[in-house]
């Protein structure tokens, strides 16, 4: 063995001995505890520049570079301290904002149970907590229908299938026909053939982290370890939750300044061999924008590439539009690229809140979005979406809205919330100093300025009742129309409060101090540690289960 060892060693001892000499040499005069430090501080720069270089995380070398240098940067005790009193200060300002309205908090269960009648007064007294009224279309969003005749069917079709599972479908055939049928009167509405198919989910959220969950099965069993999406700056942050749950890395393209759409060409150069999935919006959720899919669907089909179009939004104006008169570029099964959909039907399909469909354009793709367990003590465990158990009341109550509602229905309601939604794009691009981001072909409609802080507008709105969605980069507001806004007067009542309240900041325009959302946005931006935002956001989440109240 030794012999052995000599022969393979002993070619390179010479150069061993120059590399051991050198290093004595650059050791000499040095005490030895300043060997142990050099030798250890040179090992911690050698592994932190290396897992810089070599990781393979989803951020970029910039991102995982500032992260390394804000994290040992909190770890000095003094920044340290900061930090916790900054995040115990927000928690607590949170906790005494949603704390205002409530007297006190029910922290055990009641040691009798309450009748029935007792029940409903506390469920009364309950609802009066909320403040903010939405019927008088004040509110973007939210409440997408609010009729009471539909109130009244969801009532009784909850009560009819209250104890429904469809984790059970031998048990509850009712149920399982009900999804069945809505997720194909789905893929008809969205011009798939007989061979797309779906599933019912419990949102939006949900439909996409399961599209996401296919391509990234699809992708690994195409031996890809680290898979990709390209998706618009403006898609739905479900795609970055999507990217962190499953540990895939997430590319954002840009849009066009003007037109809002997400740059094909750098779309185009971002494919590589990791690559995914391809995602557009119909529409985007911040300013209501439609990206290209034709376009989109064409580099999916060039590359092979998976294509969804995020729809959860309008995917219930979507399959209507052209009907009632307002015709959109294709976005749906009709282009060869598309392989899937998401489309919220507790949207503007007024369904109750908590369903949603994925579809897909054929049976091989939904396939990877199922979970099997073939191996469990308990049996053959096999679920299609994340969920095991579900709310059958739900599927129900969606099935019955979509019967109720029916082509028709569904064409008027698209008529009047897109009529209303360009009636105010126009009044808004009539006020003086104000801003309407692209061209919304649907039903959101995005709005800034570049002579004031939009902030200072939704200061003034909120003062007066509105409720509307702050947005950044760029700050800006927007307004999503529902049947709410289609009520006689009230577009015009809104337009006429958003002009009076612009007349008034141009007639004053100082600074003023920024309250509500516009603080918080504007906070967030001037901190350069995005996971200090996060951490901070996190405080609003720990707030909402707050029960501290004495």
């Amino acid at each position: 063995m030794a012999k052995l060892l000599n022969v393979v060693t002993g070619p390179v001892m010479p150069y061993l001995d120059i590399v051991k000499d050198k290093i004595n040499s650059l050791c000499a005069g040095l005490a030895p505890w300043q060997v142990v430090v050099y030798s250890c501080g040179g090992t911690l720069v050698f592994i932190t520049v290396k897992n810089l270089l070599l990781s393979n995380e989803e951020q970029t070398l910039k991102k995982r570079t500032l992260n390394s240098i804000f994290r040992y940067v909190k770890m000095i005790p003094a920044v340290k301290r900061k930090v916790a009193e900054e995040k115990n200060k927000m928690l607590s300002d949170m906790e005494a904002s949603f704390h205002k309205s409530v007297e006190g908090y029910q922290k055990a269960l009641p040691v009798n149970g309450l009748k029935m009648e007792e029940v409903e007064e506390l469920l009364l007294q309950y609802k009066n907590l909320a403040q903010v009224d939405w019927e008088n279309g004040q509110v973007s969003g939210t409440v997408y229908s609010g009729e009471a005749e539909l109130t009244e069917l969801m009532a009784k079709t909850y009560g009819m299938f209250a104890w429904s599972n469809p984790l059970h479908p031998d048990v509850f055939p009712d149920v399982r026909k009900m999804e069945a049928e809505v997720v194909r009167m789905c893929c008809t509405m969205f011009n798939g053939d007989e061979n797309s198919c779906g599933t019912m989910t419990s949102g939006g959220t949900e439909s996409i982290l399961l599209a996401c969950l296919t391509y990234r099965n699809i992708a690994r069993d195409n031996g890809v370890n680290f898979p990709e999406m390209i998706v618009p700056v403006t898609v739905h942050a479900a795609f970055d939750k999507a990217a962190y749950y499953f540990r895939m890395k997430i590319t954002h393209i840009s849009v066009d300044k003007v037109t809002g759409k997400v740059d094909i060409k750098a779309m185009r150069k971002a494919i590589n061999k990791n690559t995914c999935m391809l995602v557009g919006s119909a529409p985007g959720f911040p300013h209501g924008i439609i990206d290209d899919i034709e376009e989109i669907s064409a580099l999916g089909k060039k590359y092979n590439i998976p294509v969804h179009v995020d729809s959860c939004l309008g995917g219930f104006l979507v399959p209507f539009m052209e009907k009632a008169g307002f015709p959109i570029p294709a976005v749906d099964f009709r282009l060869p690229g598309v392989t899937s959909i998401s489309a919220d039907t507790h949207k503007y399909g007024f369904a109750p809140k908590g369903s949603s469909v994925i579809l897909y354009r054929n049976p091989t793709f939904r396939q990877q979005q199922f979970f099997v367990q073939p191996e469990w003590p308990g049996g053959i465990y096999a679920t299609s979406t994340t969920g095991g158990s579900r709310a059958g009341a739900i599927i129900a109550a969606c099935w019955a809205t979509m019967m109720h509602i029916g082509l028709d229905g569904y064409v008027e309601s698209t008529r009047k919330i897109v009529k209303t939604a360009r009636y105010i794009t126009k009044g808004l691009r009539d006020i003086d100093g104000l801003i309407v981001y692209g061209e919304p072909l649907m039903s959101v409609v995005g709005m800034g300025s570049d002579r004031f802080n939009i902030f200072r507008l939704a200061d003034i709105l909120t003062s007066r009742g509105y409720n509307l969605n702050a947005l950044q980069y760029p700050d800006s507001l927007h307004l999503c129309c529902t049947l709410v806004h289609t009520k006689e007067g009230v577009a015009d009542k809104f337009l006429s409060d958003v002009r009076n309240a612009v007349e008034e900041i141009l007639a004053d325009p100082q600074d003023h101090e920024i309250g509500g959302m516009g603080a918080i946005y504007g906070m967030a931006q001037s901190i350069p540690d995005k996971k200090m935002v996060g951490e901070l956001a996190g405080c609003y989440l720990e707030a909402v289960y707050s029960t501290n109240k004495e």
